[in-house]
């Protein structure tokens, strides 16, 4: 972070590329005091829940969910409230930070000539469909922070409901600065979309998590289908809590068959690697794993 600052500070006669990554807000939670005393747990509100969220999930749905895992652990030892006071502390650390960047950049002599992309790899659940962290392909986890400023295209205030996914940085910052795109190089650039955030757009986010599961993501639809063919279909415009799953239903088939043309043709090459790494485990997980492994 330091170094980003100093280096925004310097005058540069060639082009630069600079990335600053935040750890948080990452497990562990743990930030200053000061900043969870912004979140009285009087004032703390748990996410919209609905008991049997679970019941027309299919088995790809179900295990991905772990139902058994963080959420009754949570929820036995009344702390649900808790971690999310926890989690909203490290987010208004992490606001800070961004904050120290975006005072660095307004004092650079490169300021109006420096693009910007800003975002967050996944985003979080907290016990909506009984689950807890990323490791799923619903709204909550896969949905995330995501915005761009190009010096003389984007305006103050743009917000584009679009749905993108992150496949299009690359191609995007290739085309702002003029460069070409490597033909390895998949997804579209969306400098329509930053030139007009309404633009016409009938691409869709693709999200994978695991080997051959997949979630298509509309303005208006989210499909999902697992490695096993098992499916979930959610209207998100009269639906975004994501309750009902259309998935079995007849009057959607064609829904269906229309989202299913954007499900990635190739899977990279499955390594056995499990879902997730031990950083995102619980330390009492971790644990057993470097004893495992020692």
């Amino acid at each position: 972070m330091n170094y980003c600052i100093e280096r925004l500070r310097q005058k540069s006669a060639q082009p630069f590329f600079l990335a600053c990554g935040l750890h948080k807000p990452h497990l562990p939670f743990a930030v200053p005091r000061k900043y969870y005393d912004l979140f009285p747990l009087e004032t703390i509100q748990l996410p919209p829940y609905k008991k049997d969220d679970l019941a027309d999930i299919p088995a790809g749905g179900l295990k991905m969910a772990k139902a058994e895992g963080d959420h009754a652990r949570f929820v036995r030892d009344g702390n649900w409230k808790n971690a999310i006071q926890s989690y909203l502390a490290t987010v208004a650390y992490t606001d800070m930070n961004i904050g120290r960047l975006l005072d660095a950049l307004e004092k650079s002599p490169d300021r109006d000539n420096t693009i910007i992309v800003f975002w967050g790899d996944h985003g979080w659940s907290f016990g909506e469909k009984d689950h807890w962290r990323k490791f799923a392909l619903w709204e909550e986890p896969t949905r995330a922070p995501f915005i761009v400023v190009a010096p003389g295209l984007t305006k103050a205030g743009g917000v584009s409901t679009r749905p993108v996914d992150f496949m299009c940085i690359y191609p995007t910052l290739c085309e702002l600065a003029g460069l070409p795109v490597p033909k390895h190089v998949e997804g579209p650039s969306i400098v329509p979309l930053l030139r007009d955030p309404k633009a016409v757009w009938d691409k869709p986010a693709i999200t994978t998590h695991g080997f051959k599961n997949h979630a298509v993501r509309t303005e208006q639809w989210r499909y999902i289908r697992y490695a096993d063919g098992g499916e979930e279909l959610y209207d998100e415009k009269r639906d975004p809590y994501e309750w009902t799953n259309l998935a079995g239903k007849a009057e959607f088939a064609v829904t269906k068959a229309e989202l299913a043309k954007w499900l990635p043709v190739h899977d990279a090459p499955h390594k056995g690697r499990g879902t997730a790494d031990e950083g995102d485990d619980p330390p009492s997980a971790a644990k057993k794993k470097r004893k495992k492994t020692a």
